[in-house]
């Protein structure tokens, strides 16, 4: 007995329609894949060529640095040489101005930081007489300027015996750093769901235990950004420097100023003087690049 198994049913021709694209947008699809990204490639090593020729500079000796540019290296390694920066090692001006950025730099960041972020979850959530009036009356110190200040502080802080003395540079930095600091985690405090603050407050957590264990944890990405912003603002401050430190107090920006004023040939010190000062801010940068990008997009996408 045979059996006849049937054929199956042909299936009916797709027919893929595509939709028809301006001569632009296929223009852009085909930019957008490789030559997209050599074009920014290439715009990345023109970006850097400041950077690392004062690399090479620093790693080179003066005579070397007086008969011919940093390019020569390429063709020349011999040039290279660590001696540059044994020398800045023993400029005691230079190490202990490296070691005043230092101790005004990380103060200042964290105070503003650690106020900023409370204020911010104060406005944000926190019920108390004029509120909104203060935080308006914050937001206008945004506006003023730092030149305005400098001589009524300075005086000020002559009376009372902080003119010229690190902690009155921090203090400074502090002040002017908190109005942006407030205004920033605010506003980012503010988005967090009111939900989710009522649960912890049911389960019996205080104002600061909310702050410490859900607060702060949701707010770490603009918090890092304003870390990062802080900290490159007052590392690389010279002005309120120049203002408010003596020789003894200087920060690095200072004391590269007054190595320049004082030996204009001196660039075996001021070169690798300055790429020390430049590659610690960027060193920080990168290490809470994804803090700082993450910061920067809150709130973009709900």
């Amino acid at each position: 007995m045979t059996t006849q198994v049937g054929r199956l049913p042909e299936a009916a021709p797709v027919t893929v329609v595509r939709a028809r694209r301006s001569l632009g947008a296929r223009l852009a699809e085909g930019v957008g894949g490789g030559l997209l990204r050599v074009f920014l490639i290439v715009v990345g090593l023109f970006w850097l060529v400041p950077t690392i020729g004062l690399l090479l500079a620093s790693l080179r000796a003066p005579e070397d640095m007086n008969a011919s540019g940093w390019w020569t290296v390429f063709s020349k390694p011999s040039q290279l040489t660590f001696d540059s920066y044994q020398k800045l090692l023993e400029n005691g001006d230079i190490t202990n101005s490296l070691l005043n950025t230092v101790l005004i730099t990380v103060p200042a960041t964290v105070l503003v930081v650690v106020i900023g972020s409370l204020a911010g979850y104060a406005f944000a959530w926190m019920e108390f007489p004029g509120r909104d009036w203060w935080f308006l009356g914050v937001v206008g110190l945004l506006v003023v300027p730092v030149q305005v200040a400098l001589i009524p502080i300075a005086e000020l802080f002559g009376k009372i015996g902080l003119f010229g003395t690190v902690f009155g540079v921090i203090l400074f930095h502090t002040g002017f750093g908190l109005p942006f600091a407030v205004f920033l985690l605010r506003n980012f405090f503010a988005e967090i769901p009111r939900e989710l603050l009522e649960a912890a407050r049911l389960d019996g957590a205080g104002e600061l235990r909310l702050f410490a264990r859900v607060v702060m944890p949701l707010g770490g990405p603009a918090i890092a950004s304003l870390g990062i912003f802080q900290f490159l603002w007052v590392w690389n401050d010279m002005l309120v420097a120049l203002v408010f430190t003596k020789s003894g107090t200087q920060p690095i920006t200072v004391a590269l100023q007054t190595q320049v004023r004082q030996f204009g040939n001196n660039i075996d010190v001021l070169a690798p003087g300055a790429f020390i000062s430049m590659v610690i801010p960027l060193a920080v940068f990168f290490a809470f690049q994804r803090q700082f990008v993450s910061g920067v997009m809150a709130g973009a996408v709900k």
